[in-house]
């Protein structure tokens, strides 16, 4: 499994069933599965919200707008040529159509698993396992053009994002990302609820 090799067999024992269900799925390439849900609270401060536009230029990877109570969904695609996933997010929005924000993971690099956002850009992430699930946290940012990748100075990064996953019972579970910049503290914080949806699915073996 590959989050299982992430993390280890003892943290990955260690986790609610349900979050291991959920992040032992294996799909057929090209097979997706979705979660539904809704944004409750996103919490921006100045700076965040600026960094937020800005990111437009990259494809949008952070939410654009303060919003609480809009409908969300979350559907994860295997990606059979890299052996990753695709994320693609949607996030409803009072007026006009609803944001969407596209993301690769790729079990690779230095830390073992990065996230490709748009334009060359990309975190490398670690894992790790808490009580009541998983928490991803950026290690570094990075450039990529053609085969050279750069790894971004620390004064250039946004901050310290990190996603929690953690589970709720009964087939739900609480999405919260915080990005906390070096002076400022937290600049921006998301948080949804999403529910599992019925899925055919291929699991990861052992």
């Amino acid at each position: 499994m590959r989050f299982r090799a992430l993390l280890g067999a003892e943290a990955w024992n260690s986790l609610p069933q349900a979050v291991r269900a959920r992040f032992a799925k294996r799909l057929l390439p090209g097979g997706s599965v979705s979660y539904a849900g809704q944004v409750m609270t996103c919490r921006m401060r100045p700076l965040g919200w600026l960094l937020a536009q800005a990111c437009r230029l990259i494809g949008s990877p952070l939410p654009l707008g303060r919003d609480g109570g809009i409908a969300a969904v979350v559907t994860v695609t295997e990606d059979g040529a890299s052996g990753g996933q695709v994320w693609t997010r949607m996030y409803a929005r009072p007026r006009g159509f609803p944001q969407v924000i596209h993301s690769a993971k790729r079990f690779a690099g230095p830390t073992g698993l990065e996230e490709y956002l748009g334009a060359g850009f990309g975190i490398a992430l670690t894992v790790a396992a808490s009580e009541t699930g998983i928490r991803f946290c950026s290690h570094h940012y990075f450039f990529c053009v053609g085969r050279l990748r750069l790894r971004l100075p620390r004064w250039i990064a946004p901050g310290v994002l990190s996603i929690d996953h953690e589970d709720m019972g009964e087939g739900a579970f609480a999405f919260t990302l915080s990005l906390r910049h070096g002076l400022l503290g937290e600049i921006i914080r998301q948080v949804g609820h999403f529910h599992d949806q019925p899925v055919r699915q291929q699991e990861d073996q052992p």
